[in-house]
């Protein structure tokens, strides 16, 4: 054992002095060697930790849980799910108390967005059967407005609302509209080019304005500005095994948080600064258990909690900062509990 050790020991002493000789000596390591070297060294950072008493009482995850909404400014999370006979939308706290659940409105559920202020409580699902589009007609049309398969949508404090229309159906856009339902602007084509889409398929606004698609069958994220539509770039360099299914921003603005379905991984990335997309720099990932399949994500504005609807497991978890310096966007409110609620629809249940 003692011969062991000190091989181990003489092996290290010999890299460190090659490294230190082809620093100050301009000797030029081999490369397999050098590689070998700064792996051994790299340490990827923890950001999160899961919080496994949330929720309370897990036994209310009866169907497929496909997507997640934070309302942060009344401490809720909205959980929608699919299956026959159950409740589709469930209503637990931040804390992981169940409240209410309810089954009407809302049959076959994609994505679900909360948009609150001190004044209205809304709850926008991606669905069949809605008060978007043309309700139970799929299509291409903008006039009337059709879906087919609307992934999810993002609904700013304005009211303006985003939507990526095209998981797998006859579409394959992004879509901005006006607080009164008018189109301001779109990016309608399938393609692999700037701002043409393969699935679209989740999307969300930052601080800089610049709205983010994860755009999963082209592996990438796409990037417009959120006034004039115009596309300001793309990340593709850590999607290389499989595309986005989520994004989000931490409420500080400085990650960037994605899902891989397949791969049940979510990677945190570091935010590009205003006036730049740059590359994607991954900072921390979290590895999840095999085939647990982390569809959609929402991001608390309040904690800065990460939670995430996993359709494989059919569960919602929830991850917490390890740091718990985020900032948050507003006061806690306590609201009535009658919820207005928006949705719209497609033909296909996608």
């Amino acid at each position: 054992m003692a011969r062991f050790w000190a091989c181990v020991a003489g092996a290290g002493f010999f890299l460190a002095f090659l490294v230190l000789h082809s620093r100050f000596c301009g000797f030029r390591l081999p490369p397999h060697l050098h590689f070998a070297f700064k792996i051994s060294w790299r340490a990827e950072e923890i950001l999160y930790r899961l919080d496994v008493d949330w929720p309370m009482y897990s036994e209310y995850f009866t169907g497929a849980t496909f997507c997640v909404a934070v309302d942060s400014l009344n401490g809720l999370v909205y959980v929608a799910q699919r299956g026959d006979n159950i409740s589709k939308v469930l209503v637990f706290t931040e804390d992981g108390y169940f409240l209410r659940a309810w089954n009407y409105t809302v049959d076959t559920p994609h994505g679900i967005f909360a948009a609150s202020t001190l004044h209205e409580q809304s709850i926008w699902i991606t669905d069949v059967g809605s008060v978007l589009g043309t309700p139970g007609k799929k299509g291409t049309g903008l006039n009337p407005l059709q879906f087919d398969n609307p992934a999810e949508l993002y609904v700013e404090d304005t009211g303006d609302i985003y939507i990526v229309d095209g998981d797998g159906g006859l579409n394959n856009r992004l879509i901005k509209l006006s607080q009164d339902y008018m189109i301001l602007w779109l990016h309608g084509e399938n393609g692999t080019g700037p701002a043409k889409f393969n699935i679209p398929h989740s999307v969300t606004v930052d601080s800089a304005g610049r709205v983010w698609v994860a755009d999963r069958g082209n592996k990438r994220l796409q990037v417009f500005d959120k006034d004039s539509g115009e596309w300001l770039g793309a990340w593709n360099n850590c999607f290389t095994e499989e595309g986005p299914s989520s994004v989000r921003f931490t409420p500080d603005g400085k990650y960037l948080i994605a899902a891989q379905l397949r791969l049940s991984r979510l990677l945190v990335a570091a935010a590009p600064p205003v006036g730049s997309i740059g590359r994607c720099s991954v900072i921390s990932t979290i590895q999840l258990a095999d085939q647990v399949s982390p569809h959609l994500l929402d991001v608390s504005a309040k904690t800065g909690a990460i939670y995430v609807a996993e359709i494989g497991a059919k569960q919602v978890q929830k991850f917490v900062p390890m740091n718990s310096s985020f900032s948050s966007f507003g006061s806690y409110v306590s609201l009535p509990e009658d919820v207005s609620r928006g949705s719209w629809d497609s033909q296909n249940r996608g």
